[in-house]
């Protein structure tokens, strides 16, 4: 079994930044994937990024390339996504994931493991 958890988030203007961490526990594997998701109010939830545990691979949604970056500290179990440029549209829940395989993911039925999630919400 995987625990899965997320801290970071809060309360940020528009063009500011913040980082979220998630904190991976219990027998996770070099193989896995990880991917970090978000849903606003009366969304689906959505991919935002996603990483190779081993951290050889990386993958955005086109909303938010150039503006996020997905990193992972193996020797911390711990997964990162900084944010950056943030807008107002970037406000929701946001959630890592964990997927049994190394082949990166972007639906979330593809992920076997879930944090409980941090909110962000970007003021204009």
């Amino acid at each position: 079994q995987v625990q899965l958890v997320e801290s970071g988030g809060g309360l940020v203007q528009a063009g500011g930044s913040l980082r979220l961490s998630c904190a991976a526990s219990g027998r996770i594997f070099s193989s896995y994937g990880m991917g970090w998701f978000r849903q606003a109010p009366g969304k689906e939830r959505e991919f935002v990024a996603g990483i190779s545990w081993s951290g050889g691979s990386t993958y955005y949604a086109d909303s938010v390339k150039g503006r996020f970056t997905i990193s992972s500290d193996n020797a911390k179990n711990t997964v990162y996504l900084q944010m950056n440029s943030l807008k107002p549209e970037d406000t929701a829940v946001y959630y890592c994931a964990a997927r049994r395989t190394f082949i990166l993911g972007v639906t979330p039925n593809q992920y076997n493991y879930w944090g409980q999630g941090t909110q962000v919400t970007v003021s204009s």
